[in-house]
């Protein structure tokens, strides 16, 4: 079993290439999805393909288009372009059966790709996630500043976790909007495991239970960790997170 020595590309519509990294190995396979801003070179991701090539396990991380090594500007980009370049990289660059795991943004999104493939994800596992954060920035925001968004198509805001300032764009937030999860009942059956840091300042802890109240699958839980953070990257947080993945992969496996 081996990975590839740098990022494979995969050749998208309008030019548009998605990086990734993939690990041969047993099933079920896992696939890491990443949060906003976020790319693949961060330390869950690195720590799961550790995990993932100690274990024998077939694994897959990447980069949605306009973030890491793929193509596209990130302004350009919205939760239905970021939920189809992950439906493409299961489509194409996985096989068999899958347990998603979403980091923040990336939990929003790998929730929509378990429910548009439900035949192929057996499992879950959410790491602060955060569906429908655009509403939060949205009503968060001050009136000068969404006046600005309507009129200008976009606004910067600082970031805590990088140099470059999160360009929040109003296709983002009518996009997100669209693809909202938390008014209605999310009818995904397979396992569910969420994993949410009290001291969260970007995702309140609620959120989790909020989504627990929302899924159909009565093979839920949440993990709360009173002392961790958004980032959820400690070495604490990340043997946690392997030990969760352990123990959800011999189930479904």
């Amino acid at each position: 079993m081996s990975a590839s020595s740098g990022p494979l590309l995969l050749q998208r519509e309008n030019g548009v290439n998605i990086a990734y990294h993939t690990l041969d190995g047993a099933d079920p396979g896992i696939v890491f999805l990443g949060g906003f801003m976020s790319d693949m070179s961060g330390t869950k991701a690195t720590a799961l393909e550790t995990h993932c090539r100690n274990h024998s396990r077939r694994f897959v991380k990447f980069d949605y288009r306009g973030h890491g090594a793929s193509s596209g500007k990130f302004r350009d980009g919205t939760i239905g372009l970021w939920l189809d370049d992950a439906l493409a990289v299961i489509d194409e660059v996985t096989r068999g059966p899958l347990i998603l795991i979403g980091s923040s943004m990336g939990g929003w999104i790998a929730l929509l790709a378990a429910l548009a493939r439900p035949e192929r994800v057996k499992g879950l596992i959410g790491l602060a996630a955060a569906p429908d954060f655009t509403s939060d920035i949205w009503n968060g925001l001050s009136e000068p500043q969404k006046r600005a968004i309507r009129t200008t198509g976009f606004i910067e805001q600082p970031s805590d976790y990088s140099d470059e300032p999160y360009v929040i764009t109003r296709a983002l937030i009518e996009d997100g909007a669209r693809h909202s999860l938390l008014n209605a009942s999310i009818s995904l059956r397979c396992p569910v495991r969420l994993i949410q840091g009290m001291d969260d300042t970007d995702v309140e802890w609620t959120t989790a239970l909020r989504i627990v109240e929302r899924l159909e699958s009565d093979d839920v839980t949440v993990t709360l960790s009173k002392s961790s953070d958004h980032r959820l990257s400690e070495p604490a947080d990340l043997d946690r997170l392997t030990g969760i993945l352990e123990a959800l992969c011999a189930q479904v496996g």
